[in-house]
């Protein structure tokens, strides 16, 4: 036996893997119209012709796809770089070097300076061949722009927010640290309890803002266990009063029998305080609160439809559709402007809906619905 047969025999025999399939269909054979994708598709032939100009592409470019077949794609899609030089001069797809096979994603500007991702294959018909086709994806930046954006207002509310609070925090507790002595105990508490609530904003704010984490990738979790929806209201209630709130500024108005109801709550502790806390704070007169289950003419879900009212000025028709949105004051509202963002999210995150409407009286509004949410195993 030679060597090379030993080897053999003592190698683990290896089992041949099937070839990986290649997708070639064109799209149309998989039933899918250029015009469905979600981005900008622009083809040129080898001759750098447009083939195909889909309508994202039109809508992205504001050019008309019958105005830019059949023209050259510098011509139909003139692009430039950030420092104004024109972006196919730069790359030649057609002219260029045979071994590349396209353009990474690059910001680029359309003539009036509108800017758009853009990406290029260069498709060719066997290795280091001439371009057969060119095929130039688009992509809005807008979207991007909105994140970037936002995430910019979080930082920059997150930082006024925290500076005041810590300010006032170092500023009591270097003075406790000073100068002890030449404080009377009561001047002591005063300070402390200063800081204390200082303290409790900022751990307020830290959480707001793992809950907007929690809510935007989607990861907010839920402790599901059987919850009186009544009785959360009334402790709630109970807090404004103890807080110096009148008793008769409260009304609540109940609906038995009311399904029961699974869910987180501490969440929903939290969406009953928001709404209460807006109620007392922004609104006038008689906070009505009513508890009724969700009417089976209306809705196919069994569920707790809670409706927060107060008797206000309202908010405003033109801020309706802004009011769970990151931010959003209203006139007299302060605050970082994330409760009803985060109110939203874990409504929906328990399968429920928000709205916000004017009430009978004229004032704000809030309506939230539970489903009943009961576990699996208990069905």
């Amino acid at each position: 036996m030679s060597v090379g047969t030993r080897r053999q025999a003592g190698a683990r025999r290896s089992v041949p893997r099937p070839a990986a399939p290649r997708i070639d269909t064109p799209l149309g054979e998989l039933g899918v119209d250029p015009d469905d994708l979600p981005d900008g598709l622009v083809v040129a032939d080898e001759k750098g012709r447009v083939v195909c100009f889909n309508a994202a592409a039109g809508r992205i470019t504001a050019v008309r796809p019958e105005d830019a077949l059949g023209h050259p794609v510098e011509d139909a899609l003139p692009l430039e770089d950030l420092e104004g030089r024109r972006w196919w001069q730069l790359t030649d797809p057609y002219g260029g070097l045979a071994i590349r096979t396209g353009q990474p994603e690059r910001n680029l500007l359309l003539p009036g300076g509108r800017e758009v991702l853009v990406s290029a294959r260069y498709v060719r018909t066997r290795p280091t061949g001439p371009l057969h086709r060119l095929v130039v994806s688009l992509r809005d930046t807008e979207a991007r722009r909105r994140t970037e954006r936002s995430h910019a207002e979080l930082i920059a509310t997150v930082a006024h927010e925290l500076r005041s609070p810590l300010t006032s925090v170092k500023g009591f507790t270097a003075t406790l640290l000073a100068k002890w002595e030449r404080f009377t105990d009561d001047q002591k508490k005063l300070m402390l309890e200063t800081v204390d609530a200082d303290a409790n904003r900022v751990t307020r704010l830290i959480a707001e803002l793992l809950d907007i984490s929690r809510i935007d990738s989607g990861r907010l979790e839920l402790r599901r266990q059987p919850v009186d929806i009544a009785a959360a209201v009334g402790r709630h209630i109970q807090s404004h009063i103890a807080a110096g709130q009148a008793p008769d500024r409260f009304l609540v108005r109940l609906q038995q029998p009311l399904p029961d109801l699974w869910a987180d709550p501490d969440k929903i502790d939290q969406v009953l305080s928001n709404l209460l806390e807006n109620a007392v704070r922004h609104g006038e007169g008689t906070v009505t609160i009513d508890v009724a289950p969700l009417p089976k003419e209306h809705s196919p879900l069994e569920g707790t439809a809670v409706t927060v009212s107060d008797e206000g000025p309202g908010i405003p028709e033109e801020s309706m559709g802004r009011v769970f949105t990151r931010f959003w004051r209203g006139s007299k509202r302060g605050g970082t402007g994330l409760g009803l963002y985060i109110v939203k999210g874990i409504v929906e995150a328990h399968g429920g809906s928000i709205t916000v409407g004017r009430g009978p009286s004229g004032g704000a509004e809030f309506r939230f619905t539970l489903p009943v949410g009961t576990p699996g195993y208990l069905l």
